[in-house]
């Protein structure tokens, strides 16, 4: 008796050992579980921040920045004016008033131009005038009636001019062809399109191209232009320049990450990062303030800029609140807790299964869960 006794107390102990070495290997393997969840768990976008070198190449300044590549300087907006003097060149469509002194039969008002550049004159017939200037059709008139006329004396005037024209697209009230009797100008242009609507305080305006012939196009600053007043941007027009002014709703920044409303923001007026992560519903409580990047493409490599929005707003440092330009991507990246809180939800699930198994395991051994 006193012999299975003691083998049943030695069964038992062993059976303890055992179970307490599963447990030890079971909370080993939760541990490591765990570990491998967290740091699953941090594995999210970090941007890096664009390493700056000593030339400085690279800048983010609060105030928006020129970029050349878009925006025409005054001095290539002059290169655009031609130096000859200006001279109106006759082309289809163009109405000419013909009148000849004291002979009423050769006189003729609204007198077209054809689409060949072909000009009806009595008596003459048709001669072409297409690229030619009042004054030498009136001498080419003057010519051909001297074969029948002693001395006539002829005057030529345009009535209505079709000839030097333009094409306004975009985002003007009247998009189409505009026409104007003498030198042309940008300004000239935009208010014989009717201007560009919907200018209230929060809309944007950026910018123009004018493309003239097949090589030659030149972007407009319009902000510069028309609300600062520099004049040295109102660039000549010229026959056939085309003209265009984007849609508003072109030009968009797109902010991501811990924000309420995450998406594609059209850009306002005096759009800056603040702005545009209130417009997405501001920070949400799992956001790093300190964790804001710009990430702007000005090649084909990117540029990040990293912000300080807790700076910005506890201190009021705003040389961090960085104006935008279109394309510009606004991260918002989480805190440390949002991605620990974040590896608990996923670890719950997890223990709770583990939980269930051992409280099984307990029962078939005899050992009741607590």
């Amino acid at each position: 008796m006193r012999r299975d006794g003691t083998h049943r107390s030695l069964h038992i102990r062993q059976t303890g050992t055992i179970r307490g070495n599963a447990r030890i290997r079971g909370a080993g393997v939760l541990l490591c579980s765990l570990l491998l969840l967290l740091l699953s768990a941090c594995n999210t976008i970090t941007p890096s921040e664009t390493k700056v070198d000593k030339k400085g190449e690279i800048s983010f300044k609060a105030d928006l920045p020129k970029k050349a590549q878009e925006f025409a300087t005054p001095d290539r907006v002059k290169m655009l004016d031609t130096k000859e003097e200006f001279e109106y060149r006759l082309g289809p469509g163009d109405m000419l008033s013909i009148q000849v002194w004291r002979r009423p039969e050769l006189s003729q008002d609204g007198i077209i131009i054809s689409p060949d550049g072909l000009l009806p004159v009595p008596r003459v017939g048709n001669i072409q005038v297409l690229g030619k200037s009042v004054s030498e059709v009136q001498a080419l008139v003057t010519a051909k009636l001297e074969f029948f006329y002693i001395m006539p004396e002829v005057t030529i005037r345009v009535q209505e001019f079709h000839n030097n024209k333009a094409f306004v697209l975009g985002r003007v009230s009247k998009p189409g062809v505009i026409n104007f009797p003498g030198k042309g100008t940008l300004l000239e242009a935009l208010a014989l399109a009717g201007g560009i609507p919907d200018q209230s305080k929060n809309s944007s305006l950026t910018r123009c191209s004018i493309i003239r012939g097949n090589d030659i196009i030149i972007w407009i600053d319009l902000e510069d232009l028309l609300r600062n007043g520099n004049m040295a941007l109102n660039a000549p027009v010229r026959n056939n320049d085309v003209i265009y002014i984007p849609e508003s709703s072109d030009d968009l920044v797109y902010v991501l990450g811990e924000v309420p409303s995450p998406g594609a923001i059209e850009i306002k007026s005096g759009m800056t990062v603040l702005k545009a992560v209130m417009l997405a519903g501001g920070m949400n409580k799992n956001a790093d303030p300190e964790q804001v990047f710009i990430i702007r493409q000005q090649s084909l490599k990117g540029d990040v800029i990293q912000v300080d929005m807790r700076s910005l707003l506890e201190k009021g440092d705003f040389s961090q609140n960085f104006s935008l330009m279109p394309n510009d991507i606004i991260y918002v990246g989480p805190s440390g807790i949002t991605r620990l809180n974040y590896t608990i939800e996923k670890i719950l699930p997890a223990m709770q299964i583990l939980n269930l198994g051992l409280g099984q395991s307990s029962f078939i051994y005899g050992t009741p869960t607590k």
